[in-house]
């Protein structure tokens, strides 16, 4: 099982950047791949975005394209989303998942929650209009 933790999320205005990171602890030996979601009271929780842990290859959301980054760094078992340009429509718990196995990844099915194995408590973030 692997543990995760987020953190940077708070309030921001419209327009603003925050950055999210997850670390991850315990059996991250396996780790295949990564990726955020982010849920509002009432709904599913939505794919953000996605990262192969080997290749670095990416996917995201269409509503999240060209203003989110994801990326991870290797050595220190963490994921970041970098979040530009803000709007109040992005407000939601950030949730970040791991997805552990062998195999080769296919970045583009990684939108799904089911193919996660291991979740973080989510960290809230606000854009305020």
């Amino acid at each position: 099982q692997v543990q995760l933790v987020e953190s940077g999320g708070g309030l921001v205005q419209t327009g603003g950047s925050l950055r999210l990171s997850c670390a991850a602890s315990g059996r991250t030996f396996n780790t295949l791949a990564m990726g955020w979601f982010r849920q509002t009271p009432g709904k599913d929780r939505e794919f953000v975005a996605a990262i192969s842990w080997s290749g670095g290859s990416t996917n995201y959301a269409d509503s999240v394209k060209g203003r989110f980054t994801i990326s991870r760094d290797a050595a220190k078992n963490t994921v970041y989303l970098q979040m530009n340009s803000l709007k109040p429509e992005d407000t939601a718990v950030y949730y970040c998942a791991c997805r552990r196995g062998v195999g080769y990844v296919v970045i583009s099915v990684y939108d799904r929650s089911e193919k996660y194995n291991d979740w973080g408590q989510g960290t809230q973030v606000t854009v305020s209009s």
